[in-house]
């Protein structure tokens, strides 16, 4: 469980994270690149689809940056491997159904669905620098514009 919330130009604590392909690993494990992640709300949904799609076609330019993307939502497993296939995802995704991950960035908010009151993912983007510092976040994230605003940070983050 986590303690707190991670802060910006602090160390990202060493999370174990589930992901797709059936591969568990650390966030230590992407030590000397820069690492994207992004939380949305419910896998296959038209908004999250689409921001996905995003990363998708910027994939090679991120590549080119030294930079990771990773896909976060609570979705079982199993739900995530079916939206990776389905959209041929080319980066992981991320099974947080213990809500670790995103309790550490702080995600999770209550918000209005059909008038009423849920418990649910923020859509939220985070970038984790070469050294495994919190570099910068996005909260409340609108998809149209959005992957192209996070490559002019992490390419920013480079020339540094």
């Amino acid at each position: 469980m986590v303690d707190q919330q991670v802060a910006l130009n602090k160390k990202v604590p060493d999370i174990k994270l589930l992901l797709t392909g059936d591969k568990e690993t650390h966030l230590s494990d992407y030590a000397g690149k820069n690492i994207v992640i992004y939380f949305y709300p419910k896998a296959s949904t038209p908004g999250c689809t689409q921001e996905g799609l995003d990363f998708k076609e910027a994939i090679n330019k991120f590549r080119r940056q030294s930079c990771v993307i990773l896909g976060a939502s609570r979705d079982s497993l199993k739900a995530q491997e079916k939206f990776k296939t389905k959209q041929e995802f080319p980066f992981e995704l991320i099974s947080d159904t213990e809500e670790a991950l995103c309790n550490l960035f702080g995600v999770m908010k209550m918000k209005n669905m059909y008038g009423k009151q849920v418990r649910g993912i923020e859509r939220s983007t985070f970038i984790i620098d070469k050294k495994g510092k919190l570099h910068h976040e996005w909260r409340g994230v609108k998809v149209k514009g959005h992957v192209d605003e996070v490559l002019e940070v992490v390419k920013q983050l480079n020339k540094q």
